[in-house]
């Protein structure tokens, strides 16, 4: 196993360190040694960083979208060259099974892949004209500078969703990426240099996240954001844009209600949702969480559910057969903690787990929770971690308003086999994404993103190149 790497910053095509010379510690979360350090940039390092996007904006914006496409091209298969090494780097710093990380850094690839071939279709229009002689075109124009910020759940795949977008629409960009898991977004970057991408296009920083986003956010040569975390945090950071009329994509937070009726098979059910539950420890924007099930599938579905979850093997992601690795930090074990122990004291039944599991490491088991009252905080709170919800429902219109009772909006799941129960859900349910029988989110080419409290934008598909572009109108005459 390679040794892990401090992390530098990088700007203007070199890896620094900040210009004071600080440092943040990064934790093994399986092990809570020590592992490695990464550079705190300074205010005059984001100047620089600013100034060095200003500058590839200027390169990258006229570089031919054919010779874009090849350069990002190049970076993805860097990418998957080095998709062993960047994964131990990942589950060294964030604790995922290294399986899932290998997943992660191969569909981080894909998603360059699937923007490069994006940017090559970035087409305007001829719009017919009124009179003779009169030419009317609708130009789609890289947006500028872009800063991004990113979390430390999904390292590579929040990262790269924003850096594929914007250099495959033309912009250059500076990304804020997490301090607690910092290598292996540094190596994403590496591949997008060492691939040919221009000096300046892309920078990476590291330090305080409040105080480098109410630096970037305001500053004028950035002209749009992009942040994946928390709704309080996307609001405040959705404001401050604002005030400087930026455009904004916003990934925030959800609470993903999960539809079982009756007539589902549940054997299938199970083993889907169970896996998907059991994926990053929980700590994922999309996990499934809620767990209506109708009257009937309620005790079969709940126990069989109940045994998927405590079958689970949970380790040190870097152990063969390891499926549910440590949380990546302390504080989201106290923060399960405190809910499941609300939940309890409120009636919930605690089905399995529901406390931390030794003295070191940030582990904490798969737990499932019964018949949760309405007045425990997890039933409005997000848990973003290993612990799920299974209530009941008898009519499908009150499965409805309990999937549609929060503010967020982002994934939401249905198993069924009526057809006409699947329209109802796929119209009815307020959420960005609704999957049913199967788990088809994520994946590159389709859309992905919340309403309401849960953000805006899309960072998937063929529409989630389109923030990162402006449509500008010329009409001209000929003499």
């Amino acid at each position: 196993m390679a040794d892990y790497p401090d992390t530098r910053l990088f700007i203007d095509g070199h890896w620094r360190d900040g210009a004071g010379g600080r440092r943040i510690a990064v934790t093994d979360p399986a092990t809570s040694e020590v592992i490695g350090q990464v550079a705190h940039a300074e205010t005059s390092d984001l100047d620089a960083a600013l100034a060095a996007a200003e500058r590839g904006f200027a390169v990258w914006r006229d570089t031919g979208v054919f010779e874009r496409c090849r350069i990002l091209r190049r970076a993805a298969d860097l990418l998957r060259e080095r998709a062993g090494p960047v994964a131990e780097m990942m589950t060294r710093e964030q604790g995922k099974p290294l399986a899932e990380a290998r997943s992660e850094v191969l569909a981080g690839a894909d998603i360059i892949d699937w923007f490069a071939e994006e940017g090559r279709r970035a087409y305007g229009q001829i719009i017919p004209a009124r009179v003779p002689g009169v030419l009317q075109m609708a130009i789609r124009l890289p947006v500028g500078p872009v800063a991004a910020f990113t979390p430390w759940n999904f390292p590579i795949n929040q990262a790269v969703r924003k850096i594929a977008a914007a250099l495959a629409a033309g912009c250059s960009i500076i990304v804020k990426a997490p301090e607690e898991t910092p290598a292996s977004p540094a190596e994403l970057v590496r591949a997008f240099a060492d691939a040919g991408v221009p000096a300046g296009v892309v920078n990476l920083v590291f330090g305080v996240p409040a105080e480098i986003s109410e630096y970037l956010i305001p500053h004028p040569v950035i002209r749009k954001i992009s942040f994946t975390g928390s709704t309080p945090v996307g609001k405040h950071l959705a404001a401050l844009a604002g005030q400087h009329m930026k455009r904004v994509t916003m990934e925030l937070g959800g609470h993903a209600p999960v539809i079982v009726c009756a007539d589902a098979d549940l054997e299938k059910a199970i083993r889907l949702i169970a896996g998907s539950k059991l994926r990053n420890a929980g700590q994922v924007c999309v996990s499934p969480t809620r767990f209506l099930v109708e009257d009937a599938a309620f005790d079969p579905f709940l126990s069989g559910f109940t045994d998927a979850l405590s079958a689970a093997r949970i380790g040190n992601g870097l152990e063969e057969g390891v499926q549910i690795g440590p949380l990546a930090n302390d504080r989201r074990v106290t923060a399960l903690e405190s809910l499941v122990t609300d939940a309890v004291a409120k009636g919930a039944r605690l089905m399995c787990g529901g406390t931390r599991l030794g003295n070191v490491g940030n582990f904490f088991p798969p737990t499932v929770l019964a018949d949760v009252p309405l007045s425990a905080r997890i039933m409005h709170e997000e848990p973003f971690g290993p612990v799920a919800i299974v209530n009941r429902f008898t009519t499908l219109d009150q499965a409805i308003a309990e999937a549609n009772r929060l503010p967020f909006g982002l994934a939401s799941y249905a198993f069924t086999r009526s057809g006409d129960v699947m329209h109802r859900l796929g119209l009815e349910i307020e959420a960005g994404m609704t999957t049913i029988n199967h788990l088809g989110l994520g994946l590159p080419e389709v859309p992905f993103g919340g309403v309401r409290e849960s953000g805006y934008g899309t960072e998937g598909g063929s529409e989630a190149i389109d923030a990162y572009l402006i449509t500008k109108f010329v009409t001209q005459m000929t003499a």
